[in-house]
């Protein structure tokens, strides 16, 4: 299994051997917003958590952590042009597999602005995406993201992530992937099986977004569990928990 969208940095040492137990295998941690992002400084110091700390974290409980870096659209800062200077170098890392997590909250003028540029870096290192879309005015907000994705970006790039039954009518047909998270304030494991077996697996991957917010890191073994109790292919079970993530990124666990 892989959780395919993960903040490393909030999680105490022994969720990740949890999650090996379990049998997740890999996962992304990505950039957010864990301290009030005041300077450039501050971000670039989470970002080198991200890198060094916590890589060594997961390693020691056989737990393969691959990174999204990126500002998140809760982590913009006066000067961010400096992190946009050195995101290209930073990227350049085996490990790092997309810029993330990007998005709008609020769909501020510049929250679009941040997105777009990262969007175009994105395209011109032909480098895959990972999108936020908010809790509060969900819908309205992923409909300017999806526009905005499409205007600066193929949308093959992107995976649109906390996919959930107020945005899936919509998104479906998005040319990218989809993510579901699987979080308690979010969606259960059974509202997950429900959204797969009406939307089927080719577009979609599972997470469990787990942070400093009420989190499970077994949330994606969670739903593999109920998928199994709802009759689900093993074929099906593993596009949505390992295969459908490895491609995309081109993650490869030994």
């Amino acid at each position: 299994m892989i959780d395919a969208h993960i903040h490393a940095d909030t999680r105490p040492y022994e969720d990740f051997e949890i999650m090996a137990i379990a049998g997740v295998e890999a996962a992304i941690t990505c950039a957010h917003d864990p301290l009030k992002m005041s300077t450039s400084a501050v971000v670039m110091d989470h970002i080198d958590r991200i890198m060094n700390d916590d890589v060594k974290r997961a390693a020691d409980n056989g737990l393969k952590l691959f990174l999204a870096l990126g500002i998140h659209p809760r982590s913009i800062t006066p000067d961010f042009e400096m992190i946009l200077d050195k995101l290209p170098s930073l990227l350049k890392r085996d490990d790092v597999v997309a810029i993330g997590e990007i998005g709008l909250e609020t769909a501020s003028s510049s929250e679009k602005d941040v997105f777009k540029r990262q969007l175009q870096l994105a395209q011109e290192l032909e480098m895959k995406v990972i999108v936020h879309t908010p809790r509060r005015n969900k819908r309205d907000i992923t409909k300017i993201t999806s526009a905005i994705i499409h205007e600066n970006i193929n949308p093959s790039l992107v995976l649109v992530d906390h996919v959930d039954n107020s945005i899936v009518d919509f998104m479906i047909d998005f040319e990218g992937m989809l993510g579901i998270t699987v979080q308690p304030q979010k969606m259960s494991p059974k509202g997950a099986v429900n959204l797969l077996d009406e939307y089927g697996d080719e577009k979609f991957i599972l997470d469990s977004d787990m942070s400093s917010s009420p989190s499970n890191p077994l949330s994606v073994p969670k739903t593999v569990h109920q998928m199994r109790l709802a009759g689900f292919e093993e074929v099906e079970i593993e596009k949505v928990s390992r295969e459908n993530a490895s491609n995309f990124y081109g993650i490869l666990i030994e």
